[in-house]
């Protein structure tokens, strides 16, 4: 796979909006500075990096499965149109000629407005549209964007169409083409700034991706790419960068700062490695740190080779704030040094939407929300997943019965037909509801959050009772005679909602008063206790079935079936045929909390 230029959209209505967007531009930093004996030329420079991460489809401050304006706890706004907004403000502060816009990935999957052009009004068709995410960081003028995870999930081809609308490159040094090893995307971005009376100050933004596109995306990039660790490949091409004259190094990483991995030990590289890049590679200034979701406004860590400080931040996700990392550089000895690096958050909901980004997508975005609204059903009565992380839901229940029923189609005239079909799946959102009366594609797409695919995995009972182990530590062990406060009883070590599993067909208690790995109790199959030896067929998301969540035995079980059409859209159809959504088609009831054997609830 060739390394993939720099493109430009000519005819994108976009690329004039860059100047529309983001053409106001100050006057250069001060240049020059007053001494006794009058005026001499400067030796400083001011210059400002923005970055963003995480946008994940987010245009509008627009909640799609809600179909009204997104509104959090928090009081947040999200939104490239309000960030279109803020780095405007900041181009009028700095100086445009001052400034740099870069983004740390995860761009083309996350909202019901990527999904339609990924999937319903395709990039990839034949004089298909140009992707609402080009247009709209086009309009505002981002320099570079790197590779996040979620870039893969269309796959290659929808990856590459989308790379050809945009006016920066997709930057992923740790991006290759398995065979040849050579970088598969642009691994850097170097910009010049001119500085009057003095040398030009250049600027290198290294990108770097996840590893763990190999594991959840391995349908689409296995044989095709591969994705070494971010250390290896930020140690590789540092020095190059500075060798070719850069004065100052940004990394934007699409990885977290915690050191830590979801996939355990199945690949050799750390998936939230920015800390630990920032730690053994000497000569990076700052990191725009990707992937966790979390609102880091300013973290120092020291490099163990040259005891300087490197800045890292991460602009929480979905265009909620904007990282700001304000350089000063000293000319001294004939080149520009790195004197001070300041980071600083800016927040979406301080301002409005940029009325140009409004005016460029509301088309796009009307015809989305038409879409989501479609009807394709009726709900006898209204289903809610507000207790599904600690009861049995009928609503999860509807999930793993289309999985079954889709997976017992696809193996019919096999030789695994006559096994029996067992289905996992999660609580995704907590607030996902399904209302009596009209159901839409919007209350269904709400259930099932992500565009997983689903996989059929060859399992024993012995692999599905140690499954299920792993999948009940995620309960706060809960002693008897406690009270049972039901907003403490998960998420315990941290592991999130969507890395707990029901899995239907078998029926279990979990005992969570007992220790994390005994809490499985009364496992049965058809009403007996399940035999070991027993073979299932386990319906699974695609991101369980290549290891995401670390779930033992499932990423390595024989793969008997897999398909490439969304799990939500499998949902849709089985809704649409039934025409009518009522429970006693799907519900039951397969597993209870219990604490020494009597039911918590």
């Amino acid at each position: 796979m060739p390394l993939n230029r720099r493109k430009f959209l000519k005819k994108s209505a976009a690329t004039g909006a860059g100047v529309a967007v983001a053409g106001a531009a100050a006057a250069p930093s001060a240049t020059a500075t007053e001494t006794a004996k009058g005026p001499r030329p400067a030796k400083r420079y001011s210059l400002t990096v923005m970055g963003t991460t995480d946008l994940h489809g987010n245009v509008f401050n627009w909640d799609y499965f809600k179909d009204a304006e997104y509104t959090d706890a928090k009081g947040n706004a999200k939104g490239l149109a309000r960030i279109a907004t803020l780095v405007e403000q900041v181009r009028e502060e700095k100086g445009r000629r001052n400034t740099l816009l870069i983004d740390a990935g995860d761009t083309i999957q996350g909202t019901p407005l990527t999904y339609y052009y990924a999937k319903v009004e395709p990039i990839t068709a034949k004089g298909g549209p140009v992707h609402p995410m080009a247009q709209a960081m086009n309009a505002i003028g981002y320099d570079a964007v790197a590779l996040g995870n979620h870039e893969f999930n269309y796959g290659i081809e929808t990856l590459r169409a989308f790379e050809e609308q945009c006016d920066f490159p997709l930057l992923g040094a740790n991006a290759v083409d398995a065979k040849t090893l050579r970088p598969a995307f642009p691994p850097y971005f170097m910009k010049t700034f001119k500085v009057p009376g003095l040398p030009p100050v250049k600027v290198a933004v290294l990108g770097l991706t996840n590893p763990g596109i190999a594991i959840w995306d391995k349908a689409y990039v296995q044989g095709k790419l591969a994705f070494p660790g971010l250390e290896e490949q930020a140690a590789k091409w540092v020095p190059k960068l500075r060798s070719m004259g850069a004065d100052v190094v940004v990394v934007s990483a699409h990885s977290g700062s915690s050191g830590t991995s979801s996939y355990g030990d199945q690949l050799p590289y750390v998936e939230n490695a920015a800390a630990d890049v920032a730690r053994q590679v000497p000569g990076i200034d700052a990191i725009l740190v990707g992937h966790a979701h979390v609102e880091i406004e300013e973290l120092l860590v020291t490099n163990e080779k040259t005891g300087r400080s490197v800045v890292l931040s991460e602009p929480l996700c979905y265009a909620e704030r904007l990282t700001l990392f304000d350089f000063e550089l000293v000319f001294r000895k004939g080149r520009w040094h790195v004197e001070s690096v300041k980071a600083s958050l800016r927040n979406s909901n301080t301002v409005e939407d940029h009325p140009y980004i409004g005016k460029l997508l509301d088309d796009e975005h009307a015809k989305v929300v038409a879409y989501v609204n479609q009807v394709v059903g009726t709900a006898t009565e209204p289903l809610t997943t507000v207790e599904a992380r600690y009861k049995d839901a009928p609503i999860i229940d509807l999930i793993t019965k289309v999985q079954e029923d889709v997976v017992k189609a696809a193996l019919a005239g096999t030789e695994h037909a006559a096994l029996p079909v067992l289905a996992q799946a999660s609580p995704f959102s907590r607030t996902s509801e399904i209302p009596a009366g009209d159901v839409t594609i919007r209350d269904l797409s709400s259930l099932y959050v992500y565009d997983n695919t689903l996989v059929a995995k060859l399992m024993t009972g012995a692999q599905l009772r140690a499954y299920l182990e792993y999948s009940a530590e995620y309960f706060v062990r809960t002693a008897a005679d406690a009270p049972v406060d039901v907003t403490g009883l998960t998420n315990a070590n941290g592991r999130p909602d969507y890395n707990y599993d029901y899995v239907s067909g078998l029926t279990y208690d979990i005992d969570i008063a007992q220790p994390a790995g005994s809490r499985i109790k009364n496992l049965a199959y058809g009403g007996a206790p399940l035999d070991d030896a027993q073979k299932f067929v386990l319906a699974v998301n695609n991101y369980r079935a290549n290891g995401g969540g670390a779930f033992p035995h499932v990423a390595s079980a024989p793969e008997l079936w897999a398909e490439s059409t969304e799990i939500r859209t499998r949902i849709a159809e089985w809704v649409t045929a039934k025409g009518v959504l009522d429970p006693k088609d799907f519900a039951s009831v397969d597993w209870k909390l219990t604490r020494n054997g009597t039911p918590v609830f």
